[in-house]
């Protein structure tokens, strides 16, 4: 993928999958690796900010003898993810006026 993309992004992509269900890490990574090019070392720090924020909040569970850490959303995240859905819309809206040339 040639564009970028930023933090205010990733962190609408992360909370929207962890919206879905409660989820660890490498299930994350992986589901955003089906649309883009992300490594585990991104994804990491974006958990930890989000969980700095108290947009997610987490907990360990056992999986085949050891803790996996599984990532829930807040309700603040939830709120949160509300502001960057309809920052989202209204953006792509504008790009896409802009590549359409529907001005």
């Amino acid at each position: 993928m040639i564009f970028s993309v930023n933090g205010a992004l990733l962190d609408t992509l992360v909370l929207s999958i962890v919206e879905r269900s409660d989820t660890y890490g490498y299930e994350i990574t992986r589901e955003l690796r089906e649309s883009l090019e992300i490594s585990e070392s991104t994804l990491y720090p974006v958990l930890r900010r989000l969980q700095k924020d108290a947009c997610l909040e987490i907990y360990d569970k056992e999986f085949s003898g050891r803790n996996r850490r599984y990532y829930r959303i807040t309700e603040r995240g939830k709120c949160q993810l509300e502001l960057y859905r309809s920052e989202w819309e209204n953006y792509s809206s504008k790009i896409d006026n802009i590549i359409e040339e529907v001005i």
